[in-house]
């Protein structure tokens, strides 16, 4: 193999084809020497050493070279672990800005730095060459017909997110063809297309798709596999592996069709991005990409040792955010992900590991001015999830504007309200109201909270009202993994049963939650599957199953057609009635107050709650009323927004509740329009008068329409 090789450029990093040629370029800030590495098809290695070197890039041009290159870098460098350098050019990196890798990682001793069986451990330099079992790095042709597609930009507060994974939601869907299944273009079938828009999902929030690997010698060896994506070792590369038509930068075309699909659907595309570590794992995980570009620099190591890895995260290393270096391969992907693929927003997993630029969580991080400033993400959806696993790192409620939140007392709040636990009532009546305690005095708006019960981090929907613990014992850690205390209660029976009245009372706990999801102010994320009922066998941490476990069982579209169809016309009732999808905040007082004329809270009796009424610990039923004339934010063109008015009664209690009318309400006639009670929303005609009591069963809901 013969190339020719020119100085090239510093920018853009990566591999960048003109139609002639293709740039080269590498940050590696402590690096001696770089040399880029390209394979044939054969797998035929030349090694071409990048003699030019501009603020710490390696660069050159190569012309000729094009679109199916294979290629990857070697980095040399000090071997001093102790001090926080790991060069080894027997090892083949990764591209951090590649756009697309050809193939999974081979588990093999090869691709560690260090000898695995010396007793030096990660301090024993590695002279195994790793290039025949690494994946290849792809140089890609990136134009594709967009059309006059574009980001939809669609309005927070008409959001529906459906959180899913691209190969479970369509590994078993018996409508797509098998040879799509549990792919890009599965997910953009007409199939999996038609399904969400009939359900009235307007964004999907899909699982990692950057390119990721099942750590060698971690599940590998207990024959398990890394399912859920959360080690991501590119930032720029979609998954390879869910790619029905190829791994040589097909995948990338495939990628961007299934989201040109999409938003023709009227659909947007979130992804769940993890910018807080690599798979690379900690001092004893492989060396495959930044780990042997530039440790030091890419990684938080321990101020005073370090050999080790700071770790906010519990997976062995956190990104150096603190450096300019890595804030821009972070803002780059970013910005790649919208211009290039269309993505319309980004879910930030453990986002607040992203905040610590010394230790401590600083919500004015340089991350997060960056973001605020940068005109390309200026209209994406921006998600954290508030949390990471260091001191401080619990931070719902404290990120800044233009964010919105994964509320976690949401979760915890609805969860324990339903299932009886005293002193959640004032609580609950906040996260109903979009959780202003909050989001509200630092300017930000209702839809900063996205609402939710379940996650794929958890028990499904199905599995909160049928287990109270967990049951993970097929991840083959002795049942120590996942969340110990879920808030949940199996309704009397700890898992599956045949007893008809338990059966009964989970299928309305179940329309409980989602109601009450659906009802809230903010913004609500449903997992997918939980409207029809699936399950994880008490599992709720299902992260290495790629299996039946994991994957949509499709079949229950029939067995639970009742849930599946009540959770289509609630979505479809919130979609009709801005009432319940305010863009702004009450305005009276966050919970209750005197005379308030958008919002009202009421005893069970019809007599208005008063301020030591909050306080009583074993208190579990309220009356809301929602006004449809008291909106005051206006419509997209200015128009004044009028909605119905509704009451909504909750009983958490566990017998049944006799509910009277307010006495301001007993002039109207009223129709009942949801009754959890019922496994199907309530036909038109119940109505309500005066002086009548309306029964509300034990653990249910029950919403009121004024007639006008």
């Amino acid at each position: 193999m013969y190339v020719t090789v020119w100085p090239g450029n510093v920018y853009p990093l990566g591999a960048t084809w003109d139609g002639k040629g293709t740039n080269f370029a590498l940050f590696s800030e402590n690096a001696t020497g770089v040399e880029l590495c390209l394979f044939d098809a054969d797998g035929d290695e030349i090694r071409l050493p990048l003699t030019e070197k501009n603020n710490f890039v390696w660069h050159a041009y190569l012309p000729g070279v094009g679109p199916g290159q294979r290629y990857g870098f070697r980095v040399h460098g000090p071997w001093a672990p102790e001090v926080g350098h790991r060069f080894n050019p027997n090892k083949l990196l990764i591209d951090p800005y590649a756009k697309a890798i050809d193939d999974e990682i081979n588990d093999t001793s090869a691709i560690f730095g260090y000898c695995l069986d010396a007793p030096e451990q990660d301090l024993a330099f590695s002279d195994l060459d790793s290039a025949q079992i690494m994946p290849k790095c792809i140089v890609i042709d990136e134009s594709f017909d967009w059309g006059d597609d574009k980001l939809l930009s669609r309005p927070w507060h008409e959001t529906i997110i459906y959180e899913t994974h691209v190969k479970g939601f369509t590994k078993l869907h018996p409508e797509i063809p098998e040879e799509l299944r549990g792919t890009y273009a599965g997910l953009a079938h007409p199939a999996a297309i038609q399904y969400l828009q009939q359900l009235g999902i307007t964004a999907v929030e899909l699982m990692p798709v950057h390119q990721f690997l099942s750590r060698p010698g971690f599940l590998v060896d207990k024959g398990l596999k890394n399912y859920w994506g959360y080690d991501s070792i590119n930032y720029f590369t979609p998954h390879s592996g869910y790619s029905a038509s190829g791994t040589l930068g097909q995948q990338v075309t495939e990628f961007k069709q299934m989201v040109k699909d999409l938003h023709h659907a009227g659909i947007e595309v979130i992804l769940d991005v993890v910018y807080n570590h690599t798979g690379e794992g900690n001092h004893l995980g492989p060396t495959l990409s930044l780990r042997g570009i530039d440790n030091s620099v890419y990684y938080r190591l321990v101020k005073d040792d370090p050999r080790y890895y700071m770790d906010f995260t519990g997976c062995g290393n956190s990104l150096n955010v603190s450096h300019a270096q890595v804030l821009k391969l972070i803002m780059d992907s970013l910005r790649y992900w919208v211009t290039e693929m269309h993505v319309d927003g980004f879910r930030f997993d453990l986002a607040s590991a992203l905040a610590r630029e010394l230790y401590e969580v600083d919500n004015l991080a340089a991350f997060f001015d960056i973001i605020h400033q940068d005109p390309v993400l200026a209209d994406v959806k921006l998600i954290a999830e508030p949390w990471d696993l260091g001191e401080g790192g619990y931070q719902v409620g404290n990120f800044p504007l233009r964010w919105s939140e994964w509320n976690g007392r949401y979760r915890d709040t609805v969860r324990d309200f339903w299932r009886g636990e005293d002193d959640s009532l004032g609580q609950f009546a906040y996260c109903f109201t979009g959780s202003p305690d909050l989001y509200q005095t630092n300017g930000r708006n209702p839809h900063a909270s996205i609402n939710f019960i379940t996650a794929h981090d958890g028990f499904t929907l199905n599995d909160l009202v049928s287990y109270n613990q967990k049951h993970n014992e097929a991840n083959k850690e002795d049942n120590r993994d996942g969340e110990s205390h879920n808030r949940s209660w199996n309704c009397g029976v700890e898992g599956e049963t045949d007893d008809l009245e338990v059966i009964k009372l989970r299928s309305r706990q179940q329309r409980n939650f989602l109601a009450t999801l659906m009802l809230s102010q903010g913004i609500p994320m449903l997992l997918g599957g939980d409207e029809i009922g699936c399950t994880q066998k008490g599992n709720n941490n299902v992260y290495c199953h790629d299996n039946e476990l994991s994957w949509r069982d499709w079949d229950l579209q029939k067995s639970n057609a009742e849930l599946l169809d009540f959770t289509r016309e609630l979505i479809n009732f919130r979609h009709q009635h801005p009432v319940f999808r305010r863009r702004k905040w009450f305005q009276g007082r966050p919970i209750h107050g005197f005379g308030i004329s958008d919002i009202g809270w009421f005893n069970a009796d019809g007599t208005e709650m008063t301020e030591k009424q909050w306080l009583v610990s074993y208190a579990k039923v309220m009356q809301i009323f929602l006004n449809g004339e008291g909106i005051v934010t206006p419509g997209p063109r200015g128009e004044r927004i009028i909605d119905e008015s509704f009451l909504l009664f909750f009983n958490a209690h566990y017998e049944m509740i006799e509910f009277t009318l307010p006495n301001v309400f007993k002039d109207r006639e009223w129709e009942m329009v949801i009754n959890t009670d019922e496994p199907r929303f309530i036909k038109p005609g119940k109505f309500i008068i005066g002086e009548q009591t309306l029964p509300v069963t034990e653990r249910s809901i029950v919403v009121l329409r004024r007639l006008m």
